[in-house]
């Protein structure tokens, strides 16, 4: 007898379905698994024999040849534990077959027959849910399939559960739909920070049109306070991208929490990071920091210090909003739409233009420490501002009436909706084509911007970078058309572009 159970494969974003089929047959007892598996599932036999026998089932005495099916698909991972010790019941007789169709069964075997979460549950359960089928997880992937809606799930936590729910002895509990609304997390407030009106002016103009910053200044201005303080203003995640961002984290392992999933994520990836881990990559490739930052802030610290190799490859998923990794058979591609922020110190040692005159550096220096940042990353960004020192008299002012969070939030959100209904996206999506039609300047702020263009050598994109700053600085002030006056400011917000003073 030939038992078929339903589950499937994880290959980047990608969760085929895969045909776990399970032969038994006379001759010297043996138990192959055939199916290009990878070391884990080849481990699966020994897991497998020692959770049915500790379950008090009998494995059978003969050939026993195990096929995943599609045969060149690459399987790894304890996933197929248990629908390959589910098969085996079924190909025996031990279990009926009645309760298995239409469904799917996920889990990794412990020698006891304990269900034990995989990676890459929420991928799976979104697959199945398109295909129309059911599905069985281990307690510990719960959550995430909770997260689906008509995703009709069940949730075990041993062999035994299983084969009682299958046979129609003990019918496991439906996992239920996850209710909204669930209160989020306290983020840091905006009402932390004293000082900085002008990076703060700055960072919610970034907030609004999803623009990329840099901020420029020396230690101890506040620059990484200003940024952790990101995802406070930004608005909470819909449910589409709240669902893409927490199946990346389930590629990882990283498990779910249903209290802050619809918060935007923030990663702060160390200056030692190598290019696989901030892109991604591996034999069977994983997201990395920009895939894991999807819908969220990617912050970069000490932005001169990481590897010139590892910031060039950022170049292109910050205009795609993808990351493509190929190996030689596939090609895994992650979603990587991420909003850029980093931080720099001006020079070496840091104190370039402070007023306390401890820099030492000569310009040469500068210009070295500065040149690790190459031309086309620095023109990618659509800000890059001074953060000065803040004086000791403002940092002990007493009662100040500093905004919180939550209103410059709700100004954020009244822009965006306007953008979404205007055009469909936040203002840093836009296409050329769409940037002639959604932010065409008067015409003041078109001379404005052509008289910039020639004086500062501006490249194309920073043309088109700088009009969408200036529609969303319009945006925040409710106007429909951009003036020079916005413009101006988007202009000013460019410190760092080649031939400015």
């Amino acid at each position: 007898m030939i038992a078929t159970i339903l589950s499937r494969a994880q290959y980047g974003m990608d969760a085929p379905l895969v045909n776990v089929e399970v032969d038994i047959a006379n001759g010297l007892p043996s138990f192959t698994i055939v199916g290009l598996p990878e070391a884990v599932v080849k481990e699966s036999k020994d897991r497998v024999r020692a959770a049915l026998a500790n379950s008090h089932f009998e494995l059978p005495s003969g050939r026993i040849t195990v096929n995943l099916a599609p045969a060149d698909l690459p399987k790894e991972g304890g996933r197929f534990d248990l629908p390959i010790a589910i098969g085996i019941l079924v190909a025996s007789g031990q279990l009926a077959a009645k309760g298995l169709a239409g469904c799917e069964l996920y889990g990794e075997l412990s020698l006891s027959g304990e269900l034990r979460p995989i990676t890459g549950a929420l991928i799976a359960a979104l697959a199945a849910t398109r295909a129309g089928n059911s599905l069985i997880v281990p307690v510990g992937n719960s959550d995430e399939t909770r997260l689906i809606a008509e995703c009709k799930s069940f949730a075990a936590g041993h062999l035994l559960q299983v084969c009682a729910h299958l046979n129609g002895q003990q019918a496991l509990a439906l996992t239920e739909r996850l209710l909204e609304p669930v209160q989020s997390p306290a983020l840091p407030d905006l009402r932390d920070v004293r000082g900085q009106a002008h990076a703060k002016r700055a960072l919610e103009i970034a907030a609004a049109g999803e623009h990329s910053l840099l901020f420029l200044g020396p230690p101890g201005t506040g620059k990484s306070m200003l940024a952790q303080r990101l995802p406070g203003i930004l608005p909470p995640l819909n449910e589409h991208e709240a669902l893409q961002t927490a199946a990346v984290r389930s590629l990882i392992g990283r498990g779910i929490e249903v209290s802050s999933w619809r918060v935007r994520p923030f990663r702060s990836p160390h200056h030692t990071a190598s290019a696989v881990a901030l892109v991604g990559g591996g034999s069977q490739p994983r997201p990395g920091e920009i895939s894991l930052a999807h819908n969220g802030v990617l912050f970069l610290d000490e932005l001169p210090e990481f590897d010139r190799r590892v910031l060039e490859v950022l170049r292109e998923p910050l205009e795609s909003g993808v990351i493509s990794i190929s190996r030689a058979a596939r090609q895994a591609e992650f979603p990587a739409r991420f909003q850029l922020i980093a931080a720099m110190n001006p020079c070496p040692c840091g104190y370039l233009g402070d007023v306390t005159g401890r820099c030492k550096c000569t310009a040469e220096q500068v210009q070295r420490y500065r040149a690790r940042i190459s031309g086309p990353l620095l023109d990618r960004l659509d800000m890059h501002i001074e953060v000065p020192r803040v004086a000791a008299t403002v940092l002990q002012q007493q009662d100040v009436q500093i905004e919180t969070s939550d209103v410059v939030s709700a100004r954020i959100a009244k822009a965006r909706a306007v953008q979404w209904r205007r055009q469909g996206k936040c203002n840093s999506r836009l296409s050329a084509a769409e940037v002639e039609v959604h932010c065409a300047p008067e015409t003041a702020a078109r001379n404005l911007l052509s008289q910039a263009m020639q004086k500062f050598s501006l490249s194309a994109r920073a043309y088109h970078r700088i009009l969408k700053v200036a529609r969303s600085i319009a945006d925040l002030d409710g106007l429909a058309q951009i003036r020079a006056a916005h413009v101006g400011e988007a202009i000013a917000l460019r410190r760092l572009d080649r031939g400015s003073a």
